[in-house]
This record gives C-alpha cells, structure tokens and sequence, in this order.
C-alpha cells in the first residue's frame, strides 16, 4: 500500500517511521529536498500548486495524506498555501484514470469564528472573521467536492518540540491575566501524527472514516491556567503579563468524534504534554558529563 505526504514537515516526518512500521510504502512530497535527510520515505521535489507534478506524484497511490504549512502569516500566503494547492489537487486528481481511494486533509480549528468561550464541535457554524479562517474554509469546500472519499482533520494549536514559542512568552512575561476569560485549545505534535496514522489504520482495515474530524486535547482550558501552570513548573514569576497578547479566538473546542473512533491520546491534556515538553527541554541543556 501506498501513501503520498504532501507537505513533507514536521508532521509528516512524525507520521512517517509510524505508518512505514505499520507496512505503509511512504513518498513525501515538498518543494526542497536538497540536503535534507529522509531515512523512511522517498522524497519528491514538487511545488503542490504544480499540477503536472502532483498529477505524477499521485499516480499509482492508495492515499494521500496533505499536512501544508504558510510561508507567513499573511492572506497572500494562506491563499497560496491552502486555496491554491487544493485547486490544484482538486485537477490533478481529476485527469487520474485511477484515483487514490483515501485523502486526508489537514485543516485548523481557525474556520470557526466563535468568540465568547461557547463549545464547537464538527456541526457548529464556521464562520471565521479574518483571512486564515476563510482561507482554510474555501479549502476545506474545494477538498469536500472531490471525487474520492476524504477525511478533513481541523487541527487546534499546535504545540510540542520545536514550537517553544509559549514558553518563551511566559519566561518573558510571566502569565495571562484571569481576566478577561480566554479559553485555549490544543494538541500536541505527537498526537496529531497518532490522529493521522489512525484515520490511516482505520482505512486500511475497511473501517469508514467521518468526513470531518476535530482534533484537540481533552482540556480546554483558560489562557491564564495553562500560563500559570507552565511558569510554575519553570519556576519563573506568575505575574500578569507586562505584554498583553491578543487572542484569535475564544471558544472551547470537543473533541467527542474522534474519542468515538476509538483514537487515545498520547497527551490528553497539556499538563501531560507540555510536563513532556519542558522535561525534554531540560534534558537537551544538562551539561554532557563525558563531555
């Protein structure tokens, strides 16, 4: 069986030792591969927005998972990313005799555009208010049409090795404030790659998939909770932050669908994961005792 990752970052190479251990035959699509190291898969370099070359990639391939990544966090830059590569997928995969039988869909949990703490799962309004939520959900209407069956997976805040961009604010700032009340959501790297390589397994085994997934940890929770917990833990001052940081959203997000599919989560909740994460953290900067 044959799988094409298009978009070939840090999810991906996350979910690639797992599906290859699970038999998966893995190609990973991405537009630079020059002196990159790519031990479990094959490796294409092709823009996604190039329809000739995705229409090549794709042929002969069971499935194809797309996890894509902006350049910036700029309308042009989520126009191209995702708007654009779903056009192009969307006619590549019109001008294919056989089709892949399965595609994933990475999206985000920005195309909703509740802000008042209300819950959202996968049959609430999405009705984002800036650029990136409506960039995804063009997207997502392009990806839903296409001719063969496909799982869309809106992803809340990413975190896990390499995204330390919280932990810095808080050494920097110390915690949120508890007022006014901003509900955060997320999931850790390593759980998205499980969520991803379970849709997979559940393909594999005849099991249909939902069309639609949101995947977030089991805790919601206030942007001062996380916050004073992670200075706690780093020992730094739990004081108000200094730097307000606007929030882009402000709602609670369920993740009942996919815990009914059966998925269990490395990291339910973001004492776990980010216990994780800081504990990684610490080991990588303890001085080498051989050294």
């Amino acid at each position: 069986m044959k799988v094409l990752l298009i978009g070939y970052g840090d999810l991906a190479q996350r979910l690639t030792p797992k599906i290859v251990a699970d038999g998966w035959q893995v190609t990973g699509l991405r537009r630079r591969v020059a002196g990159g190291q790519w031990p479990s898969a094959a490796m294409i370099a092709a823009d996604s927005r190039d329809p000739v070359s995705l229409q090549q990639a794709l042929g002969g391939v069971d499935v194809a998972i797309v996890t894509l990544t902006p350049d910036a966090f700029t309308e042009a830059a989520y126009r191209a990313t995702y708007m654009d590569s779903a056009r192009t997928l969307a006619t590549a995969i019109a001008a294919l005799a056989e089709k892949p039988r399965y595609l994933i869909w990475a999206s985000s949990t920005g195309v909703y555009g509740q802000d008042s703490g209300e819950w959202v799962d996968e049959s609430s309004a999405t009705e984002p208010t800036g650029f990136s939520g409506r960039c995804l959900l063009a997207a997502e209407t392009i990806i839903g049409a296409l001719p063969v069956p496909a799982t869309i997976v809106r992803f809340s805040g990413i975190y896990g090795p390499g995204r330390n961009r919280l932990l810095d604010r808080v050494r920097q700032h110390g915690a949120a404030a508890a007022v006014p009340e901003i509900w955060t959501n997320r999931i850790h790297s390593e759980d998205c790659a499980g969520v991803l390589r379970h849709l997979l397994t559940r393909f594999n085994r005849g099991i249909a998939n939902p069309d639609l997934v949101l995947a977030t940890d089991c805790c919601p929770a206030t942007r001062h909770q996380v916050q004073t917990w992670l200075a706690r833990r780093m020992g730094v001052s739990a004081d108000s932050q200094r730097q307000q940081i606007p929030a882009r959203g402000n709602r609670r997000c369920s993740n009942r669908r996919l815990l009914a599919t059966g998925y269990q989560f490395v990291f339910p909740d973001y004492r776990s994961g980010y216990g994780d994460l800081l504990a990684m953290n610490a080991d990588s900067q303890a001085p080498n005792p051989a050294g």
